[in-house]
């Protein structure tokens, strides 16, 4: 049962992910006067690249991309989708920040092996935009496990039967969603990528069969931020239901992303820094005190 559970999980963040992000590029396609590719472009990306031989700059950058799309893919199977729960109990927000952060050091180590200088500059970047935007985040997910006393995905769910935790942490919320803009790399937190600075950075050498691993990796990393958001801040779900959050959130957060400027890196750090990361602390002193809706 377990086996299928996972299965089901996996395949809901490849469809449903995919299907998604070409619906995102259509949004945005419409809020800037195009036309855009169909809703679809992504499947049909995804399936022609991996059809075809990458080059290959030695194992670290093999090891790399395997290691990043395996940790993604261990982290989602640990993050409810609304009452489909693959491990329950395991559900932990500390085990799903620890598996995501496999992911990310597997993205690192495997780009940087290109010896490609633009692939080190935007892991550079994405690791200095981490440092930004993680500790508000952490921060506003601490307030909620220290009210609701618990650090299981479910138990948060199911605490929310009556309101939301957006609703009795609307602070905490908020800057929740302006990390998550942060780790989805959406603009004006683009800055990793960039590429009429640093040819998409970290993605600049990849090829064929290597690009299609990090675009299933990317669609399940985005799947994870965005459902462990949902779960922990717009309350209990069933799986449709937990369908049709994660859609708004993602189309809202798309729509955000397509009428805004890039940030410089040094200008992402000293903005989480100084708003998200002072409404973070602000939303913790009410939690202590009690000031909760």
């Amino acid at each position: 049962m377990t086996v299928l559970k996972i299965i089901a999980v996996l395949m809901t963040g490849f469809f449903v992910g995919l299907t998604l992000e070409g619906v995102a590029r259509k949004v945005m396609a419409r809020i800037q006067r195009r036309y855009g590719p169909p809703w679809y472009q992504n499947f049909i990306d995804v399936f022609k690249v991996l059809s075809k031989r990458g080059i290959s700059h030695g194992w670290i950058f093999d090891f790399g991309i395997l290691m990043a799309l395996g940790g993604v893919i261990a982290t989602l199977s640990f993050v409810p989708l609304g009452n489909l729960v693959a491990f329950p109990g395991l559900d932990n927000i500390f085990i799903i920040v620890y598996l995501f952060a496999v992911g990310a050091l597997g993205m690192a180590m495997g780009m940087v092996g290109s010896g490609n200088p633009n692939a080190s500059i935007g892991v550079a970047r994405a690791l200095t935009q981490m440092l930004g935007y993680e500790i508000p985040y952490m921060l506003s997910l601490s307030a909620v496990m220290f009210y609701y006393k618990t650090a299981s995905v479910s138990k948060l769910m199911i605490s929310q039967q009556d309101t939301w935790t957006l609703v009795k942490m609307p602070i905490g919320g908020i800057v929740a969603f302006i990390s998550l803009l942060g780790m989805l790399g959406k603009k004006p937190f683009d800055t990793p990528i960039a590429p009429a600075e640093i040819a998409s950075g970290p993605m600049v050498e990849l090829s064929a069969k290597y690009m299609g691993l990090l675009m299933l990796m990317h669609t399940f990393s985005v799947f994870v931020e965005v459902s462990l958001f949902v779960d922990v801040f717009l309350g209990v779900s069933n799986y449709w239901t937990f369908l049709i959050k994660f859609t708004v959130v993602w189309v809202f957060a798309t729509m955000i992303s397509s009428v805004l400027p890039r940030f410089r890196i040094e200008q992402v750090v000293k903005f989480y820094w100084k708003v998200p990361l002072g409404l973070a602390f602000l939303q913790v002193l009410f939690v202590l005190l009690g000031w909760v809706f």
